[in-house]
């Protein structure tokens, strides 16, 4: 028997009966949101299939599409609240102080209308868990060789996840995140927690607060910050503006107090073409976005500018924005430290 002639695929609309074929599927199932980005999907899983990948491969790109698809599925009827990703390690007992900081960090967050994300595990997760309640959790665990069972409150909850893939599950934490807060912990929390400075820090994750929280007398993160300013910061493998990226604490009201802050004015930000749009929830006047382009002229291009504004046009796609004052500057995306001070002084005016 003749194998099939294989037919070379492109992302351009020049497949012809492949590109037919693939828009009558979308057409005949249906209430299809972003066709255009769908086709995309469905000639990368072709084009894959055709590559001589080994079954592997294809099985951890079926199951990284599947997992990144529930996770979209689960967090978004919940879009217009804030979360706060919370990490810590899950050996810490309930009699320990630090658990019961945890517990009442996420009793406070559900109060002012947040919600929170941790693994879902025993420790600080369940602490933190059991401070939100269950109404206010998110819980993302992994499947690992050893049995790591759900905590009590988030057993059964339409809002658990379990990730095949660490990655997977990394990208909910920060991507769905509107804070991180870090308790004392094992090498997970310490992951947890770089991975996301390198990513606020390289501008691959809009900034967000940042918190480490200890105890009053606990030492962990302050040897941490030790080691960033003797040795990191010493040998210049850092900026001294990257300690703006993130806080230490040892007040969970405090903590509470300082995401809030974060978003008094503040909302959110996005790229057009070469320039950083800052959506604030009141407007800034013409005197103070004078002081702020004055103040921080040393992240802005040559000759850059930084003015008020209203919605780009570009923006339309994002309606619910629409109203929001803008702030739009040419930033040189150079150090993220300086935008995050940037972020703190439009929310002290």
């Amino acid at each position: 028997m003749l194998e099939k002639k294989k037919l070379e695929l492109h992302f351009t609309h020049t497949n012809g009966p492949a590109d037919e074929a693939i828009e009558s599927l979308i057409n005949l199932v249906g209430g299809v949101h972003e066709p255009a980005i769908v086709r995309e999907m469905i000639l990368a899983a072709l084009k894959a299939g055709q590559e001589e990948a080994q079954k592997a491969d294809l099985k951890l790109m079926n199951s990284t599409l599947k997992e990144m698809r529930f996770t979209s599925k689960v967090f978004g009827p919940y879009r217009d609240r804030r979360k706060v990703s919370v990490f810590g390690s899950a050996r810490t007992r309930p009699t320990e102080n630090v658990y019961q900081m945890a517990r009442q960090f996420g009793r406070l967050l559900a109060e002012t209308n947040h919600m929170v994300i941790t693994g879902g595990g025993s420790g600080i997760m369940q602490a933190a868990n059991e401070g939100a309640g269950p109404e206010s959790s998110f819980g993302v665990n992994i499947r690992l060789p050893f049995e790591q069972r759900p905590n009590p409150v988030i057993d059964g909850n339409p809002r658990y996840i379990m990730y095949k893939y660490f990655f997977n599950r990394k990208v909910a934490f920060i991507k769905e995140a509107h804070a991180v807060a870090l308790f004392p912990g094992g090498f997970g929390t310490l992951d947890e927690g770089m991975e996301t400075l390198t990513l606020v820090q390289t501008g691959k994750r809009d900034p967000m607060p940042l918190l480490l929280i200890d105890e009053p007398d606990g030492t962990y993160w302050a040897n941490w910050l030790k080691f960033f300013k003797q040795e990191l910061m010493a040998q210049k493998y850092i900026s001294p503006t990257d300690f703006s990226l993130f806080t230490r604490l040892d007040s969970v009201q405090d903590a509470v107090a300082y995401i809030e802050q974060f978003y008094r004015r503040y909302h959110s930000m996005r790229y057009v073409d070469d320039k950083l749009v800052i959506r604030m929830t009141s407007p800034l006047t013409a005197e103070q976005a004078a002081t702020l382009k004055h103040q921080y002229a040393d992240i802005l291009c040559n000759g850059g500018q930084l003015s008020l504004s209203g919605p780009l046009a570009v923006e339309a796609d994002e309606p619910d924005l629409m109203s929001l004052p803008r702030l739009v500057l040419d930033f040189s995306q150079h150090d993220f430290g300086r935008l995050r001070s940037l972020i703190d002084d439009i929310n002290k005016f």
